[in-house]
């Protein structure tokens, strides 16, 4: 259904920072960036964007990304953490959502509710 997505954040590189170690386990990368922007996903094919903003307040988001396994998202939650994320829920199961749907969730550097998930 989307294409991309992009955040607004206070801090570009502590959000690149952020978002290049919480990622990585989920197979996406720095893909793109430049004055004031930067692209992460697959190679190729950066699909969250963040850019620098200066103005008013920034307002919170959740974005949730698929992650391949379990094990990712574990990796996804300790290497956010280590990167300067806040816990926002430790990875386990979240059985009133489904049997099967395992996350975790961060607080990025700005505030947005960053979520990997993995539904097997």
């Amino acid at each position: 259904m989307f294409d991309h997505i992009g955040l607004k954040v206070r801090d570009l590189e502590a959000s690149v920072r952020f978002y290049r170690d919480a990622l990585a386990p989920l197979g996406s990368e720095l893909d793109s960036s430049g004055d004031g922007y930067a692209g992460f996903g697959p190679k190729g094919q950066p699909a969250l964007w963040l850019y620098s903003h200066q103005g008013s307040a920034v307002t919170a988001t959740h974005v949730a990304f698929k992650a391949p396994s379990r094990a990712a998202v574990d990796r996804f939650h300790a290497q956010g953490l280590t990167a300067g994320g806040r816990d926002n829920g430790a990875p386990g199961v979240r059985s009133d959502y489904s049997p099967r749907y395992y996350a975790a969730f961060l607080l990025d550097p700005d505030g947005h509710n960053v979520e990997a998930v993995c539904l097997t």
